[in-house]
């Protein structure tokens, strides 16, 4: 019997049909061990040893691989094809060499690029060793992140209470989307007019712009005000109109190449909506299923036999018209030996997209677009014919030359399959413009102008962060999607109509950094690092001589910088930050000027809640706001209050306020103070008087139980909207769903909840993640409100989305830190208790 080893069961589950009885397959489900997250994980001081944990799950599966190899004639390590493919395998063998499980028995190293019986088999005839380079890139990898993550965090932790972590290729990602925010504030809108005039010819309208003024043409800003915009305007009105030239000149438009990982997180995300996390989980389960190729990589060739069966399935759809003369080979830009190097296709290209009907409805649209993205990379270019014709006004006093360019396509090629996006089409281009010919005098139909004015730079979608990072060479396939997910998780950075606004904390974390510890976050810094590690890939440089260079250096900083005082750290950031934080304002005053004892000067404070805006007079003045109030401006008043509308029922005003611990909402009725917090989600400038009157009503009646009699009411909490009946809390879906709820969806809900436990004693456990650098277990528990770290009395609410069994160590001991700054909750004062009542003393007997 031959033990084959793989990843996942879906995958596990796929091989062993394939390879028959003579084969047992086994999944280790992912990594078996890992770094604890504690000091001492990778000492420097020992040659950078590095100390690995198998979590309880883990063992259990290592257990039954023990026991399948002792039994086995043979071991087979068939994990994926790239970097931490090997590295999986890698930790297996080492796991087994431990337990002497392997003995004389005979280990070897396939890899496969699909889950085809044929990719398979194919590998079984091609068994290897190990790659010891590739296992130890994933080694220096590893190591350079936990000792960026566990030096860098720490400081951070005592210089900006608040702050979450940073990371080696976290905290560079982060800089760009805080240096594109930056521009944008800082951007200067600029006006300018454009002049253009419908003509017509032949009986068909067509339109120009202004291409030259005196022989020299025109840029954009050129017209840079309206009675300049008149002038042109005029003259072409009064002049005559005759065309100078007509050039007509075929072009082609050649296809894109096949998928790589982040050209797919693009396409997903343009054409689909899908945002990175989402395209690659399903892009594994295609994978899984055998349907395409594996999803990692940075490569765009595609197999000789792959390009065969894609240039026979053209011929089929379309024609042989379609098919190019020779097959199209492209090269890969990226300079990477650390992941898998096929592009991403379908396993069969003969498998249409239309006879899929079996997938989930997310597999589907993604199999069509990596289907028809592959066919279209095999298939003829694109060939348009392009005019541009000029036109001079005759009888002006100045030369003026207009242009009109158009497009016609003769032939779609692969664009009749894989048409252009909208975000690359160009309008003019796309015009079809009459038969024009030299000497032609066509007829002004009107001639229009209008003031613009330039834009900012768009912020970052998470497609194009991703291209940015491939661009600067920052991070790999493999840890693209990981990587925004971090910023999200950590509230570094959310997402606002699908693009990326850097959170205030960010921007802190970002400003200490670049203050700091610039070098370590410079791009040129990082990328240098990515091709050190593609070296060691390929077996040019030891890793450790990669570890001992950057460590020396890094340490030697950390040192320096943990003597700073956090009245220096303030400094810096206010000055960096100064822009940000205190806009100019309108009237030309003082905007660090202290609005309630005007004598003091606003300045960045950090207090045990994180950053905040502090008076210079405190303690004698006790103004304080939010950093993202002094941001934006948002407030209404000195105060920070601004009045929404009045409540229709009661009417009374419903206040918009800015406290401690974020926006509410506010409305006093007999004396008696409502208030609201915003749903996460929310921003203060989204609050209309609609949702204002929807929120403080809250909590609201939903209807009596149909067993108990007693009243379920729908409300929003700490941990967001829930119903609540006889003391049970159960949340509902989205903050929508608290106004909307009816008493039927409510039973259902609570009834879930009940059948989960309901009310409980004592947490669950869900995992033990180790001991506390300071002592004491670290654990994962599941509470009445939902899963969290546990260290002692400190209990920290994992973030919304977090998988318990994913949470490390490193995570748990963040929560566990930011919930210690924020120190103990106060505790309720109890009743007082009622004195008992007197006892009466008997009557006398008589």
């Amino acid at each position: 019997m031959k033990l084959v080893i793989v990843e996942s069961p879906a995958k596990a589950k796929t091989i062993n049909k394939y390879l028959g009885k003579d084969y047992e397959v086994l999944a280790s489900f992912g990594h078996v061990r890992d770094l604890p997250s504690k000091d001492g994980s990778v000492d420097p001081e020992d040659d950078f040893a590095m100390k690995w944990e198998v979590d309880a799950a883990s063992k259990k599966r290592l257990t039954e691989i023990t026991k399948a190899t002792k039994a086995a004639d043979e071991l087979i390590l068939a994990t994926d094809p790239d970097r931490e493919g090997e590295a999986i395998s890698w930790h297996v063998l080492e796991v087994l060499k431990q337990k002497k499980a392997l003995k004389d028995k005979k280990v070897s190293r396939v890899v496969f690029n699909a889950i085809t019986k044929k990719a398979i088999l194919d590998a079984m005839q091609k068994p290897r060793e190990l790659d010891t380079p590739l296992v130890d890139a994933y080694l220096a990898r590893r190591a350079l992140d936990y000792l960026v993550g566990f030096t860098l965090s720490p400081v951070l932790w005592r210089k900006l209470p608040g702050s979450r972590s940073a990371g080696r290729v976290q905290s560079v990602a982060l800089r760009l989307v805080c240096e594109r925010e930056e521009e944008i504030e800082k951007f200067k809108p600029q006006e300018y007019w454009s002049v253009t005039s419908t003509l017509n010819q032949g009986g068909k309208d067509f339109e120009t712009r202004l291409y030259a003024l005196n022989g020299k043409k025109t840029d954009k800003l050129d017209i840079a005000t309206e009675a300049q915009a008149a002038d042109i305007r005029g003259a072409i009105q009064a002049g005559n109109l005759q065309v100078k030239s007509v050039e007509n000149k075929p072009t082609k438009r050649n296809p894109y190449a096949p998928f790589t990982t982040s050209t797919m997180q693009q396409d997903a995300s343009s054409r689909l909506g899908f945002s990175p996390s989402r395209t690659m989980q399903v892009a594994q389960r295609l994978y899984e299923a055998g349907l395409i190729t594996y999803m990692r990589t940075d490569g765009v060739q595609i197999a000789p036999e792959a390009i065969n069966a894609t240039r026979a399935q053209i011929e089929k759809e379309f024609g042989t018209h379609y098919v190019p003369e020779k097959p199209r080979i492209y090269q890969s830009k990226a300079k990477n030996a650390q992941e898998a190097h096929e592009a991403i296709r379908p396993t069969d290209l003969s498998r249409n997209p239309k006879d899929t009907k079996n997938l989930e409805a997310d597999q589907a649209k993604l199999y069509e677009l990596v289907w028809k993205r592959t066919m279209a990379s095999q298939m003829r270019a694109a060939e348009m014919e392009r005019t541009t014709a000029d036109i001079e006004v005759l009888g002006a006093k100045d030369q003026i030359t207009l242009r009109a360019v158009g497009s016609v396509t003769t032939f779609p090629g692969f664009m009749s399959l894989y048409g252009v996006s909208t975000t690359e089409k160009d309008d003019e281009n796309s015009r079809e413009l009459p038969p024009l010919a030299v000497g032609d005098s066509p007829a002004l139909k009107k001639c229009e102008i209008e003031q613009h004015f330039t834009q900012p730079p768009a912020r970052f979608t998470e497609a194009s962060l991703i291209k940015k990072m491939e661009e600067l060479g920052i991070g790999r396939p493999s840890t693209y999607a990981a990587t925004l997910g971090v910023l999200q998780n950590r509230d570094y950075v959310r997402l606002e109509k699908r693009t990326l606004i850097p959170e205030d904390r960010g921007r802190l974390v970002t400003a200490f950094l670049q203050s700091f510890f610039e070098r370590y976050v410079e791009y040129s810094f990082t990328a240098n690092l990515e091709e050190q590690l593609d070296q060691i890939s390929a077996g040019e440089i030891d890793y450790k001589n990669v570890l001992v260079d950057f460590w020396r250096d890094f340490n030697a900083h950390v040192t320096e910088i943990k003597d700073l005082r956090v009245s220096e750290v303030l400094d810096a950031l206010n000055a960096l930050l100064g822009d940000h934080i205190f806009p100019p304002k309108e009237d030309g005053s003082d905007p660090r000027k202290c609005p309630d004892c005007d004598s003091g000067q606003l300045s960045l404070k950090v207090g045990r809640y994180g950053a905040f805006i502090g008076c210079s007079n405190y303690p004698e003045c006790n103004h304080t706001r939010q950093l993202g109030e002094s941001a934006t401006g948002e407030a209404g008043g000195a105060d920070g209050t601004g009045v929404v509308g009045q409540h229709p029922e009661f009417g009374v005003d419903i206040e918009l306020k800015k406290g401690r611990f974020g926006p509410y909402l506010e409305m006093e009725i007999d004396g008696e103070k409502k208030r609201s917090g915003l749903p996460k989600g929310w921003t203060p400038d989204s609050i209309d008087l609609e949702k204002a009157v929807k929120l403080i009503s809250l909590p609201r009646d939903v209807g009596e139980h149909p067993e108990t009699g007693k009243m379920i009411t729908a409300g929003l909490g700490r941990y967001g909207p829930f119903v609540l009946h006889d003391g049970t809390y159960a949340n509902l879906s989205d903050i929508e769903e608290v106004f909307s709820v009816g008493l039927n969806r409510a039973v259902s809900v609570l009834a879930e909840k009940a059948a989960k436990g309901g009310r409980r004693g004592a947490a669950q456990t869900l995992k033990e993640l180790g001991d506390h650098p300071d002592g004491g277990a670290v654990t994962v528990k599941d509470g009445r409100y939902g899963p969290y770290v546990n260290h002692g009395k400190i209990n920290a609410t994992l973030p919304k989305d977090t998988e318990p069994q994913s949470v490390t160590m490193e995570q748990a001991l963040e929560l566990i830190a930011a919930k210690a700054a924020k120190g103990p909750a106060k505790k309720r004062k109890a009743p007082a208790k009622k004195k008992a009542p007197a006892k009466k003393k008997a009557a006398a007997k008589s």
